[in-house]
């Protein structure tokens, strides 16, 4: 008998730990801790795994729960929403969102809203004001930028072409039009018609192919994401136009740093991910206990080519 108390006793003290921990089966989205999903745009690229790192560590720091998930591609916009609506199930204290979609995620976000749960864009902002803030970067002036150092390394003058991600998410629009606009202040530049890869470095190497054959007197190529940009470079070196076309990315990852270290890149806007997943995590928390938020948290970014990658500027941003 005594052994059998001393069993369940045992037992108790067990479970109780594993309840204030937050430790059941939804992940911690029930007990006495603050559940909080961040629904991201995938898991293709590194980029998204050093936001994830930064929203794990802001987890950590701040004694919360979080899951982390995206769709596999960045074009399963249907994924993403059913993602969406799985983690309202789990009636979190709040929730982050990167939209594949700036319009068609509206209704959902609603249904949150009026179940009281406070909504954070990450990366990726909504045509909405239901998100308290959008953690993100400047993603116009930093393609502005792009378009600036892709004029100085043509001579202002030439043809150049530009690969997106899409053409539905505020990334994909923002650092399409911040381009577009800036590289306008240049007359004797021409710039292709925008073409559309999905993220997807496959798809976009094709893409960057058949433009490169079409106009033999290219310039310049500027690929917008991460696996735009990594497109850009493969078509560029499969076609032996290394040194003959200025390549100019966005984000980092291992693919494109070791790419301007070769030279086969001229240069990439970097983005700060590890900063946007702490941010993320952090407006969350302030928004669950009724802080004001800004419109916009800029996670930053910085230009990185040749010269400069071994600067401690651009070393805090990497996540190769």
């Amino acid at each position: 008998m005594k052994k059998f108390v001393l069993a369940a006793l045992c037992l108790a003290v067990v479970l109780s730990g594993a309840f204030a921990r937050g430790g059941t089966d939804s992940g911690g989205a029930g007990g006495g801790t603050i559940y909080i999903p961040l629904i991201s745009k995938g898991f293709q690229h590194q980029f998204w795994q050093a936001v994830k790192k930064g929203a794990d560590n802001a987890a950590k720091d701040l004694g919360v729960d979080i899951t982390f998930e995206g769709p596999e591609s960045e074009s399963q916009v249907d994924k993403q929403m059913e993602m969406l609506q799985t983690a309202m199930g789990k009636n979190p204290k709040a929730l982050g969102i990167a939209a594949l979609d700036s319009r068609a995620v509206i209704p959902t976000l609603q249904q949150a809203q009026a179940k009281g749960i406070p909504i954070i864009a990450f990366d990726s902002g909504v045509d909405s004001d239901i998100p308290l803030t959008t953690v993100t970067t400047d993603n116009q002036k930093a393609a502005g930028l792009a378009a600036d150092k892709m004029a100085e390394a043509i001579g202002r003058r030439g043809k150049v072409a530009i690969i997106v991600h899409d053409q539905t998410s505020r990334t994909g629009i923002d650092r399409r039009d911040g381009f577009l606009n800036a590289i306008k202040k240049y007359p004797d530049i021409q710039v292709l018609e925008v073409q559309y890869g999905g993220g997807d470095h496959l798809r976009s190497t094709e893409i960057a192919k058949a433009v490169i054959n079409g106009n033999p007197d290219l310039k310049g190529y500027f690929g917008a994401n991460e696996g735009s940009a990594v497109g850009v470079v493969n078509a560029v070196s499969e076609l032996n136009k290394v040194g003959q076309i200025i390549v100019i990315g966005y984000d980092s990852g291992k693919p494109q740093l070791d790419a301007i270290k070769s030279g086969l890149m001229y240069g990439a806007v970097q983005q700060n991910p590890v900063g946007m997943g702490y941010k993320t995590v952090e407006s969350a928390i302030k928004a669950i206990r009724g802080e004001s938020l800004p419109k916009i948290t800029d996670s930053g970014y910085v230009w990185a080519d040749k010269s400069n990658l071994d600067s401690p500027e651009v070393k805090d941003v990497i996540y190769e």
